[in-house]
């Protein structure tokens, strides 16, 4: 399930945001934080957080009618930390863990978000719970690992960046979580380099 407006704001090391577009709300879903040394970025702490950080995302739900409960908090987390090895498993070439891909499906089987005509426009179909959104997130997963575009999920190139998108380009060369945060730093990067070796004296002997 491809949801059509992308892109949650992000922030580099420095705190400046940027417009990052995972490619996929299940990648996206990773933004929210994650186990080990990524729980400093997590912003899922209590239920009404998850439905903060849907309201941010590509679903854009209303937070206020998303009606998460404790469990369905502690199953965003178990999901989450499966996509975290799956999406770094398929960066890196390697077979997906079955366990990990077990909890993927069964979270996908509970009943998904629902969207309906209203007059010339979708929306939502309100209240949602957190096991829908859920769903939705995992249903995307299926589409993913298992689509045309399950050998282009990457790693950012950046040694500082975690974070895991789906190049969707045309050529499939895309190497950064955006061109403006993680790519600059690294042109910024090279061109001191380059100054430096320029400028530095040649070796006597």
């Amino acid at each position: 399930m491809r949801i059509s407006t992308p892109g949650i704001t992000a922030y580099t090391p420095s705190g400046t945001p940027y417009l990052f577009d995972a490619g996929s709300l299940c990648l996206e879903f990773l933004t929210s934080g994650g186990p080990g040394e990524l729980s400093r970025y997590d912003v899922l702490h209590t239920p009404p957080d998850l439905g903060r950080w849907l309201g941010l995302s590509r679903l854009r739900l209303e937070p206020g009618d998303v009606h998460v409960s404790d469990a369905e908090l502690h199953a965003a987390l178990d999901l989450r930390t499966a996509l975290w090895g799956m999406g770094r498993s398929a960066a890196r070439n390697m077979k997906l863990s079955p366990d990990q891909v077990q909890y993927v499906n069964e979270a996908a089987e509970h009943p998904p978000l629902v969207r309906r005509i209203v007059g010339e426009a979708a929306e939502w179909r309100y209240p949602a719970s957190g096991a829908q959104a859920l769903s939705t997130i995992a249903r995307d997963a299926v589409d993913l690992f298992t689509g045309e575009f399950a050998g282009r999920i990457r790693e950012c190139d950046a040694p500082e960046c975690f974070l895991i998108f789906v190049d969707t380009s045309r050529p499939g060369l895309r190497r950064w979580c955006a061109k403006d945060a993680c790519g600059n730093r690294h042109k910024v990067r090279q061109s001191r380099s380059r100054a430096s070796a320029t400028r530095r004296p040649p070796s006597t002997r």
